[in-house]
This record gives structure tokens, C-alpha cells and sequence, in this order.
């Protein structure tokens, strides 16, 4: 059978070649060939023994995932739609700034977490990615981009784990992906540099800091149970407390001093004055035990099935100030890619929903903010 050389880091590609009979150093010159130069016809890899190259023609390709749509925004933003099979569609986004490059890869077709202000969620999940689906992407946008752009520098300085699924319900994939992207004889990523959003599936938290332990962002939503239960479902397994706990522990470990919150602004549901005082109050309560964070608030991009509306700027400025003003640092996120469907959760774009999951969530309720008795239980 014949092997995808982008399903492996550089261990596991040491390990392939012993298999073929080959020393392990030649693993590290075919990774480089591979990830630094974009190559996946053999012949081309000059430095490899011609006996080699035979070798890898018989048992091993560089297959990359087929690109279905590419759409680029007036804001430079890029989306890609790659057809992973079986019906299947991912995504991933090319974001442009002025001091860096940001890729945003997906890690599964589709999500089970099924958030209810997340178009990816309506869709319902199909199935895990691959290794060498995730890593296909990277390696796809960055030797794209240095052609459309001319240029022989690194182009993508950046990646977030942000795109399609919940990265950590994929954990072995993601890992290996992640161990590649870091390395030095691939794409030499730093670990700050290298972001994992997940909604809070704790035990992975926990081992990611021990294995890879890279930039952490959470997807917060909400500042007591009671709302994020509504709002993102796997709360119900993982509640508040625990996600605190787990985020403090992985600070021990993090390449940055701090964890980034993310916090989807949805008017009249998690945006009054009142939420943010029990937000401020929530990270007050563990800060006293070590948590280290900042703000992301992100204006939600609005989709018919959700039944939700973007809040106001006005609101969404004055909720800032009110986190700022009590020492939070906070930013609102700059939407891009709004003309591409590439904006933070819409990237289930043109991927067909083949569930019945949105009548699911439809039905869900959304969970006023209860009375200062219950916020303050939280505490």
C-alpha cells in the first residue's frame, strides 16, 4: 500500500524509511523537500540516492487534497474548499496582515459540538481528519501563496486550529500535524505562533500541555453554566470550574503567559451589561488561583438557522470597556472575509448539510441571564 509521505512528522517519516532500508537521515532531507520546498514529484529531490527515489515511486506519494472552489476577498482573505471524499468538504482561510500570515485549518468535516451561533455546527459532523488532511492544508496554501505572490520567504507565519470541528476530539491527528508544523526541518512554526482553539474538552487540554503544548485559545461564550449549556453543549460534560482548572494547569506548560478567551458577541443573549460583570467576577474568582488571560470578542457573523443576531458595535464597544476597565485585557476581533463566507464561523460555506442536526438545535432554547442570585452562585 502505498504511503501519503504528509500523514507523518519527522519521526514517524524516520521510521518509514527504515522501513524502506534507508538511514534515518534521509528522512530529515525528504521532509525538508517535502514541507520546505513543496515537492512531491521524487525525481525532483536531487540530493537523494537514485536507489532511494526508486524506492519512494514504488511505496510512497505526496498527495495533496483536491481543491474544489477558491475564493478571494476584496481584503485579500482566501478561502479554500478542498474535497476530502465521501461527499465530504473542508475549508481553510488565508488571513493577510501587515506583520504576519494566518492560516486557518480545519480538523474535522464537519463538528459534533454542535455550538448554536456556529454554521459549521448546523451541518453535523462527518468524520475526523486525517494527519495528512490537516497538514494537506498548510502545505497546499503555502506553496500556492509563494507562487501568487512571487516570493521564496515563508509566507505563512501563522496557523490557528480554528477552522472546521473541534481540534481535540481529533487529538492523535492533530498532534502529529502539529510536531511538523513545529519543526525546524519543516515549517519551523513557533509554538506561540501556533494556536489550538478548542470549546473545552478537558482531558485534552490536559494532555495537550504535556505533549505539544502550543497557544491555547477557548471558545468561551458565556460567564456561568447555566448560559454556555445552551450555548455551547459540550459545557454540559465539561462545566466552568473544570475548564478554569484545566486552562490554569496548561499556563505551567504554554509557550505564552496567558490564555486567550474567546467570546462570540450575540445580541440580547451573552452581551448586557450584567454578563460582563459576571464575566469580570468569573476570571477575578481565578486569577486568585494563577489564570492569566485576555479577551477576544468577536462580532458573530449571522446565518438564518441560528436565530441569532450580531450585536450592536455600540454594545459590543461598551462591553470592552467594561472587561478593560476592570484591568481585562480585551480586543474585538476585525471580521474579514465577510464577502467569501470565510468570517469566523461560517466556514461551513458550501458544504452540504447532510443531517438533521440544525432541526435539533433549533428547537434548543437560549437561556436568559438569570437573576444576580444565580450569577453570583458562580463564584
Amino acid at each position: 500500500m502505498t504511503a501519503n509521505l504528509l500523514e507523518f512528522d519527522l519521526e514517524g517519516l524516520a521510521v518509514f524509511c527504515e522501513g524502506l532500508g534507508e538511514k534515518r537521515f534521509r528522512a530529515t532531507q525528504l521532509f525538508r523537500w517535502i514541507h520546505q520546498r513543496g515537492a512531491s514529484d521524487f525525481d525532483r529531490m536531487s540530493d537523494l540516492a537514485k536507489s532511494l527515489r526508486q524506492k519512494l515511486q514504488s511505496h510512497a506519494q505526496v498527495a495533496a487534497l483536491p481543491v474544489t472552489r477558491q475564493h478571494i476577498s476584496a481584503d485579500g482573505t482566501i478561502k479554500w474548499l478542498f474535497d476530502v471524499g465521501d461527499g465530504n468538504a473542508i475549508e481553510s482561510v488565508f488571513i493577510p496582515e501587515d506583520d504576519r500570515g494566518t492560516l486557518c485549518i480545519s480538523s474535522q468535516a464537519g463538528c459534533a459540538v454542535g455550538c448554536r451561533f456556529c454554521s459549521t455546527g448546523h451541518q453535523g459532523f462527518s468524520r475526523n481528519l486525517t494527519t495528512a488532511e490537516i497538514l494537506a492544508q498548510l502545505w497546499f496554501a503555502e506553496h500556492f501563496l509563494r507562487r501568487h505572490l512571487k516570493t521564496d520567504e515563508r509566507v505563512i507565519s501563522n496557523v490557528v486550529m480554528m477552522g472546521m470541528g473541534e481540534p481535540l476530539q481529533n487529538y492523535s491527528a492533530l498532534v502529529t500535524a502539529l510536531r511538523a508544523m513545529l519543526d525546524d526541518h519543516g515549517y519551523g512554526l513557533s509554538r506561540r505562533r501556533v494556536t489550538v482553539s478548542t470549546s473545552g474538552v478537558v482531558p485534552m487540554i490536559e494532555r495537550l500541555a504535556s505533549d505539544c503544548p502550543v497557544a491555547l485559545a477557548v471558545s468561551l461564550h458565556a460567564p456561568f453554566d447555566a448560559l454556555r449549556d445552551s450555548l455551547v453543549p459540550l459545557n454540559r460534560k465539561y462545566p466552568l470550574d473544570e475548564l478554569m482548572r484545566a486552562c490554569i494547569g496548561y499556563l505551567a506548560h504554554a509557550p505564552r503567559d496567558f490564555i486567550t478567551f474567546e467570546y462570540c458577541m450575540l445580541d440580547g443573549v451573552n452581551d448586557q451589561p450584567e454578563h460582563a460583570s459576571a464575566l469580570i467576577d468569573l476570571i477575578q474568582k481565578y486569577a486568585r488561583q494563577g489564570l492569566r488571560c485576555k479577551f477576544n470578542l468577536i462580532p458573530f457573523n449571522p446565518f438564518p438557522a441560528s436565530g441569532l443576531l450580531r450585536s450592536p458595535l455600540v454594545r459590543v464597544q461598551a462591553f470592552a470597556k467594561q472587561l478593560q476597565d476592570a484591568g481585562l485585557v480585551t480586543t474585538v476581533r476585525k471580521t474579514r472575509g465577510d464577502d467569501i463566507d470565510a468570517a469566523c464561523g461560517q466556514l461551513a460555506g458550501d458544504v452540504k448539510d447532510r443531517t438533521q442536526v440544525h432541526n435539533r438545535i433549533a428547537q434548543q432554547r437560549i437561556i436568559p441571564l438569570v437573576a444576580s442570585p444565580t450569577v453570583a452562585n458562580q463564584e
